[in-house]
Parts: C-alpha cells; structure tokens; sequence
C-alpha cells in the first residue's frame, strides 16, 4: 500500500480510537468516501495495536494495578483491589465477544456497513451522550466500580459492535448514567478498551492464519497509531477538566445528518 494511505489509515485510527467519535465508522467511511482500496484486516490489527499501546502506556498505573491482580485471583483473593478491578474488565469484555461472535458467525456484521446505518449510529448515540452528559449525577470513582456495573458496562459496550457506534463513546455514556465522573467515565472506558481490543484481534488474526504479514506496511501504522492515539487520548483527558463532551456530539450530529443525506440520496455506491 502506498505510504500516504498507510500513514491516513494509522492517524483515523490512532485519533478516533478513543474519542466519542466511532473509529470502525470513520475507516469503513474512508475507501467508500475516498475511492482508496479496503486496508484489509491485516492493517486493521497493526492500527489497534499501536492504539493498544497507546492505552497500556497512558494509564500504566491502572493496568499494573490489574496485572497485580491475576496472582490475587489464581489464590482466591477476589476481594483485594486489583483482583476486583482485573474481574471486573473480564466481566464488562465478555458481552461484546459472545455478540461479536454472534454477528460473526450470522454475517450481520457485513451487513451493518452501510453509510445509512453509520449515519443514524452517529447522530442517535451522539445525542444520547450529550443527553446523558447533561443530566447524569457524576459524583462515583473508578474505586466505586462493581462487578455488577462492568456487566452493565459490557452490554453497553456490546453496542458499539453497530459501525458508527463508538465504543469509547457508548462506554462513557453508560458509566456516565451510572454515576461516575467525566473523567473517570473515560478513564473506565478505556481500560475496557484493553481486553477488549485484544479479543477484537485475537478474533481477526485467527482469519489470517497461514497468510502472509506485510512487516514495512504494519509497522509504518503501529508507530503512527500509537502516536496519534497517545496525543489524542492525552488532549481528551486534559480537556474533561474543562468541558463536557458536547464538542464530540456536536461533531457526531453534523458528520451524521451529513451521511445520511449521502446515503438517503443514493449519489455513492454503499
């Protein structure tokens, strides 16, 4: 793949991956808006990948925390701290793998790629995050976490399977209605994006078993990834000391009411 290509594909990912905004959304967009060939899935787990770091790296804390966790939990000491955090972002990860599985395996997920269905994912959760957003009692900390919320979490999270959705976006407006502050919304949500992520490529790399891995085109967008993902996700977090997500919803109300008069009028081809 040219250079430039990779190099967009690597920015979309890196900088939507963790804001309210869909990132599946935004590169299913990019070949059927720009004419640019399927980046494939090969390049689709070199751009998570780089994101994944991105996360690990960001809030290292957090996941040293969890890490500390899986000897507490292989002794039975689920009550410790990081026992209950690791248990809980297995629980809140298992509703999207049994729905990813499921649309899987039903072909609805190629279904769902349509401009019309990214467009009204787009404008219809980005209105419920800013409605939630406005109304929601955010007082609770990541400290707060139970296990029965990370299953909720999860059901949320399952949602974000619809292309347009945003993971990031939908997890935050369920820890949100669930009480916990802004930034401890997004900081909830993006641990979540840990597990959940490497699920998301375990999945695709079992589709490419015996296949060849282009080694200069994966690593140009690992590095690019993980660069725009950390800017991104340090700007997000810096800005929710100061405004809420509405610059996000506006965004998505625009870019959505904008694909559906595309999709609605027929004048492209998905």
């Amino acid at each position: 793949m040219p250079l430039y290509h990779l190099v967009l594909i690597a920015l979309i990912q890196g900088i939507t991956e963790f804001l309210p905004v869909s990132s599946s959304g935004h590169l299913i967009l990019l070949p059927g808006l720009t004419g640019l060939e399927d980046q494939g899935p090969v390049i689709d787990i070199a751009a998570h990948i780089g994101t994944l770091c991105a996360v690990v790296i960001y809030f290292w804390s957090d996941v040293r925390l969890g890490l500390q966790g899986i000897p507490q939990v292989l002794l039975g000491q689920i009550n410790e701290i990081a026992a209950r955090l690791l248990i809980a972002l297995a629980i809140a990860t298992v509703p999207v793998i049994l729905a990813g599985l499921i649309l899987k395996l039903t072909g609805l997920s190629d279904a769902m790629r349509s401009i019309t269905v990214i467009g009204w994912a787009m404008l219809v959760f980005g209105i419920l995050l800013y409605w939630v957003d406005q109304r929601a009692q955010t007082e609770r900390k990541m400290d707060a976490l139970t296990w029965r919320d990370a299953f909720v979490l999860g059901l949320w999270q399952a949602m974000a399977l619809i292309p347009g959705t945003s993971r990031s976006g939908i997890t935050i407006t369920g820890a949100l209605w669930a009480g916990f502050t802004r930034k401890e919304a997004a900081r909830i949500s993006m641990l979540m994006s840990i597990p959940t992520i490497l699920a998301s490529g375990a999945l695709t790399a079992l589709d490419l078993i015996g296949g060849t891995v282009p080694l200069r085109d994966t690593g140009i967008v690992i590095i690019f990834s993980f660069g725009a993902a950390l800017l991104a996700l340090s700007l997000m977090m810096r800005l929710l000391n100061k405004v809420s997500y509405t610059p996000y919803v506006i965004y998505r109300v625009l870019l959505g009411l904008a694909l559906l008069a595309i999709g609605y009028s027929g004048s492209l081809g998905f």
